[in-house]
């Protein structure tokens, strides 16, 4: 037996299918929705719309951006000789957080989880590859690359893999320490152990 109308019901359904949101939230986010005012939903429904259809990849890091490059990359002040690679655009916003790292990113969107059927073809690699060898060309000394996946399996099956494909360049690589715990997710860990991780790090 359907408690709500239709178009409740629909709502309802659409919200508890985001990630996170279980039938309850969903719920209480929907009956929210419904009490706004008519124009704070239309800009709501504006804004999810205008994210979807606009925003799109940065042509150099990867990371997610409504222009070509992302404020980041396009930042001349920034050390571009200095890339730090991690999974998602979340753990690119918690280094930023930290305001000590002021190189750039590369950001994969997943980890290399044979379990799950995710290969090195499925992330963002081969663009990683790709912007390396536009650095090897220019002969930067200085050219460093910072692995910054989670430390569960995934992340560390990731890092070996990501270590075997940059020894060859002679690129320098380094792999964040072990202040992040074991298993954590880089976008819920505090400031300050990710920032003693990133002064910690050690090579590849």
């Amino acid at each position: 037996m359907d408690y709500y109308s239709k178009q409740i019901s629909n709502l309802i359904g659409a919200l508890s299918s985001l990630p996170g949101i279980g039938s309850k939230t969903a719920q209480r986010l929907a009956f929210h929705v419904l009490s706004m005012p008519s124009d704070k939903v239309h800009d709501l429904a504006d804004a999810l719309t205008c994210a979807r259809d606009n925003v799109r990849y940065c042509s150099q890091c990867m990371t997610l951006t409504d222009g070509d490059t992302c404020p980041i990359c396009a930042d001349d002040r920034r050390n571009h000789n200095q890339i730090m690679v991690v999974e998602n655009p979340r753990d690119l916003a918690a280094y930023e957080k930290t305001g000590r790292y002021k190189g750039v990113y590369h950001v994969l969107h997943g980890a290399v989880s044979p379990l799950n059927g995710v290969g090195p073809g499925d992330i963002k690699l081969k663009e990683l590859m790709t912007r390396l060898s536009r650095l090897s060309e220019k002969e930067s000394a200085d050219a460093e690359v910072i692995v910054a996946t989670s430390s569960d399996l995934e992340g560390e099956t990731t890092a070996m893999y990501i270590s075997k494909l940059i020894k060859p360049t002679g690129i320098k690589i380094t792999r964040i320490a072990s202040g992040v715990p074991v298993g954590g997710d880089i976008e819920y860990i505090d400031e300050v152990t990710l920032l003693r991780a990133l002064e910690g790090r050690t090579e590849l």
